[in-house]
């Protein structure tokens, strides 16, 4: 398949690795474990959401992306419907005391949203190192930059 440009563009029908990926963890597995995107090492996290600042297996500097707090709030919204809704239903057919309530939810949220969370950061931070992205500059500041 050809793009706009003439480029040739790879299509993965067979589900075999791309050209430039032979080698890295997939992005998943790669969030999953916490791998390092470029050799695939289990170095991306230095806490349990915080990353690293290089990969001590290939020196690769994690400082230089831009994951930022973004994951945090759809995961905290997204989750916090989530068990809003079965809260609600095992209210409506077992009717359980509060204090059930909160022994059961308040554990469940918080490992879920920390969980999510990891997870996440990792696939951001791995699908940012392989496409290439970085900020974005107006056409002003390339001219400046020259």
């Amino acid at each position: 398949m050809y793009g706009a440009a003439g480029a040739r563009r790879y299509i993965n029908l067979a589900g075999d690795i791309p050209p430039s990926s032979k080698g890295q963890p997939d992005t998943f597995q790669a969030a999953l474990f916490g791998l390092c995107p470029e050799c695939g090492q289990k170095t991306l996290f230095r806490s349990f959401t915080g990353f690293a600042d290089t990969c001590r297996s290939c020196g690769l500097d994690y400082r230089g992306y831009n994951v930022g707090d973004g994951p945090a709030a759809f995961l905290t919204l997204i989750i916090g419907a989530v068990i809003c809704a079965l809260a609600l239903t095992l209210e409506l057919a077992v009717n359980p005391p509060f204090w059930v309530h909160v022994l059961l939810w308040v554990p469940i949220t918080a490992a879920a949203v920390f969980g999510a969370l990891r997870v996440s950061k990792g696939a951001l931070l791995v699908l940012e190192h392989r496409n290439e992205a970085h900020e974005g500059q107006l056409a002003d500041d390339d001219k400046d930059a020259r």
